[in-house]
Formats: C-alpha cells, sequence, structure tokens
C-alpha cells in the first residue's frame, strides 16, 4: 500500500511539473485583452499589482473591456463584492449564461455541481452536500490529515538537499486528503489525480480546459457507478446512501468534481505560499512553531493576505440594479476581485502587510453568500496541521533560492509558486 501510494505522489508531482511549466492556469491565449481587463489575475509577487489597488481607490465598481459584445464590471473594493457575491437573486451563476453567448462553449460542457447552478438547483444540492462538510463529519478525517501530513515529512527527511515543497508538500496532502474524502479507492487514484490535475491547465485556451472537465466527469461517473454498486464510506458512499434516490449519476459525479475543483490546487498554492510567508518571516516562523494558539489566527491572516482564488465565479445580472451607486443592466456580466476586496484600506491599516492580530472584518478568500466555498472548513484543517508540523519538524528550513529567483504563475485564476525549493537542516 505504502508503495502505491509513493508511485501516486510521484506520478502527480511529474504531471504537476509539466503542467506548470506552461504558468498553470496560463491565460496567455487572452493577452491582447487590456491591462485593466488583466488586473486581476496579475501579481508582483505576492501582492495585487498596485493598478488593481489604485483603481479600487478611484473606482471600485469600474468597467472593463471584453470580446463578443459583453459588457463587464470589475468589482475591487470589499463592500461592493460582498454586496454583488450576496445579491443571488439579483445575479446569477449558471452555466448556461456562458453557453449562449457564442463564445465556443457548448452546453454539454457543463461540468455541473454547485458553482455553475442558480436556486433552486443550487439550494437542492447544497442542503444534501452540507451535512457532509459539517465539523462533526469531518472531524472524522483529522487522523487521516495528520497521518498524510507525517507521512509527507517522513519522506522529506529522507531526501538529501535541496527539497522542492510544491512537489514534495503542498500538492500531495490537498490530493491525498480528497481522496480520502470523497472514498476513492486506493487502485484508482492513479487515474484520479491525473483527471484532477488535467482540468486545470487552460494554456491552450477554454476549450481545452471544458475538454479536460468532460474527460474528468466521464471518469467520475465510473467512480459513481461502483459507489452505487458498494457504497463505501466516504461522501460519494454516504450521499449514495442517504440521498441515493434524489441524485443522479450526472448530480452526483458533478459534485465530486466541484469538491475536486475547489480543494485541491487552491490548498495547495496556498500550503507553498503560506510556507514562503514564514520563510520571510522569522517572527512568525518562531510564533507558529512554539505557540498552538497563534495558528487559527495567523491561517485566517493568511488567506486573507493570499487569497489565491483570485476571482470569484462570473456574475450575470438578471435585471437593471444600481450597486454602490453604479448602473448596471441586465445581461451584464460582473466580476468580483477577491484578492482586491481583501485588500481593500476601508477593512483597517496597512492591510498590504500579513498581521495576524489585526480586527478585520471575515476575509473573502472562501466567497461570500450561497457560493461560498463549501469545504472552507476542510482546507483550515489541512492548514492548520500542516504549517506548525512541517516547521516544528525542521525548524532550521530556508529557502535554497534566493526569493527574487523564484517563478510566479503568471495570468492565473488561481495564483501559485511553480517550485519553492527549500533546504531542511
Amino acid at each position: 500500500m505504502s508503495n502505491l501510494r509513493s508511485n501516486i505522489v510521484a506520478w502527480l508531482g511529474r504531471k504537476y511539473f509539466s503542467r506548470i511549466q506552461k504558468n498553470g492556469f496560463d491565460l496567455s491565449k487572452m493577452s491582447f485583452l487590456p491591462d485593466a481587463t488583466l488586473a486581476p489575475l496579475r501579481r508582483d509577487g505576492l501582492d495585487p499589482i498596485a493598478d488593481l489597488s489604485r483603481t479600487r481607490a478611484k473606482e471600485p465598481i469600474s468597467k472593463i473591456w471584453l470580446p463578443f459584445g459583453i459588457n463587464a464590471w470589475l468589482v475591487t473594493g470589499y463592500d461592493e463584492t460582498k454586496a454583488v457575491l450576496g445579491k443571488a437573486k439579483g445575479f446569477s451563476s449558471d452555466f448556461t449564461n456562458l453557453a449562449d453567448r457564442n463564445i465556443g462553449v457548448a452546453p454539454q460542457q457543463n461540468p455541473g455541481g454547485l458553482g455553475f447552478s442558480d436556486p433552486p438547483t443550487h439550494t437542492r444540492l447544497r442542503r444534501l452536500l452540507t451535512p457532509e462538510f459539517t465539523m462533526r463529519r469531518l472531524s472524522r478525517l483529522t487522523p487521516r490529515i495528520h497521518s498524510i501530513v507525517e507521512e509527507r515529512l517522513d519522506e522529506m527527511a529522507a531526501a538529501e538537499g535541496p527539497v522542492d515543497l510544491v512537489q514534495a508538500f503542498a500538492l500531495p496532502i490537498p490530493a491525498l486528503v480528497i481522496c480520502e474524502l470523497l472514498g476513492v479507492p486506493y487502485e484508482d487514484r492513479d487515474d484520479f489525480q491525473r483527471h484532477s490535475t488535467a482540468r486545470f491547465d487552460l494554456f491552450d485556451g477554454a476549450n481545452a480546459s471544458f475538454g479536460a472537465m468532460s474527460d474528468s466527469l466521464s471518469y467520475l461517473h465510473g467512480i459513481v457507478r461502483k459507489q452505487r454498486e458498494t457504497p463505501g464510506d466516504g461522501l460519494l458512499g454516504m450521499l449514495v446512501k442517504e440521498h441515493g434516490d434524489e441524485l443522479d449519476d450526472h448530480e452526483l459525479a458533478g459534485l465530486a468534481d466541484g469538491v475536486l475543483t475547489g480543494g485541491l490546487e487552491t490548498t495547495a498554492s496556498m500550503l507553498a505560499l503560506g510556507t514562503l510567508v514564514l520563510l520571510q518571516a522569522p517572527e512568525q516562523f518562531a510564533a507558529i512553531r512554539d505557540q498552538d494558539e497563534v495558528v487559527d489566527p495567523f491561517v485566517e491572516e493568511l488567506l486573507r493576505y493570499l487569497t489565491v482564488v483570485q476571482v470569484a465565479f462570473p456574475r450575470f445580472a438578471r435585471e437593471d440594479m444600481e450597486i454602490a451607486g453604479t448602473r448596471i443592466s441586465a445581461g451584464d456580466l460582473v466580476l468580483c476581485s477577491l484578492s482586491g476586496a481583501n485588500r481593500d484600506e476601508k477593512l483597517g491599516p496597512d492591510m498590504e502587510r500579513v498581521d495576524p492580530h489585526r480586527q478585520a472584518p471575515s476575509h473573502l478568500a472562501f466567497g461570500y453568500g450561497i457560493h461560498r466555498c463549501i469545504g472552507a472548513e476542510l482546507a483550515k484543517m489541512e492548514l492548520r496541521a500542516a504549517y506548525p508540523a512541517l516547521i516544528r519538524r525542521f525548524p532550521e528550513m530556508r529557502l535554497a533560492v534566493p526569493a527574487e529567483k523564484l517563478s510566479f504563475r503568471k495570468l492565473s485564476i488561481v495564483y501559485g509558486v511553480e517550485e519553492l525549493p527549500v533546504l531542511l537542516k
């Protein structure tokens, strides 16, 4: 079993590196768009580019240009973002908004799940899924999360020379946790992780990504059929046993796909970038190493500061409306910059730096409203387990290259670092 698990992790690392050589969520095919349109996808190291904060200060809701005749707005202010994301009746996230606009996206490419659905479908699916993501249900994963973290640390300790923290630590942890959560059998995990990585590569454009989603859904349909025959103890098995008559196979596969989409790349990026923050902040490094009580507030502040999911799912206005003095017309596309909103100076002083002691309103790293990430608590469990375990195992850990030599993703929906080489002793 351990050999199989090691082979899976090694394979996943190879796939991941071949993908990030193309800059992960690389949107270079859209480089013809104006700088103002691309601003929410660009960063300067760990920080959103200065143009984003200047736009927020001048116009927290600003007009941007998109092709295909779409009238679009970019929201960068905290209050304004909450207003849009909280207005579920005024905005639609349904996939048909993309498929109906003649932009090369077909209705059959709909991945299903929660992100691209509206009430009442969204309400019904989330009601069925929510009990599986309560702390009481998730607590059953706690021992396994700690075990996965320790397994990764053991393998890192046995390595000679620099270790790439992305390949060795940040990516395998959420990948294996999601397998545990869904109840994917060990013998199927190789295929599962192959599909999970392919769907994130947008280097060849949106159609290639949607094609990968279709492949992923086809694979997950096979997992669902196995769970129908013999329900396991994971999330899919529980849904089959408790709600099997209420969910068809496409809906079950879509829910599994949503968990995969929301829980792998995002948590992997948080683990890598959060470690980079710690390596550059000796006081915080020492606090996490020595004090259990500082871990929770530090994780929350890191989520705000890093905001690896840079933009929320696109919203389309259902009706004419006014938000913060801006007139938005029915049919307009609204993009909310979560990274911009979480750095809004209205939240308090010096929001451009990490301060786990700050008393600020709740961050928007997981979104807001009915589409707030349902796996937020699971992600926090992984981060709270991984950061202190890593630092306490390797208290002398340091970067193996100068920080300015690190390569970050360019135009990316989920921000991240391509490699994070560290010396452990």
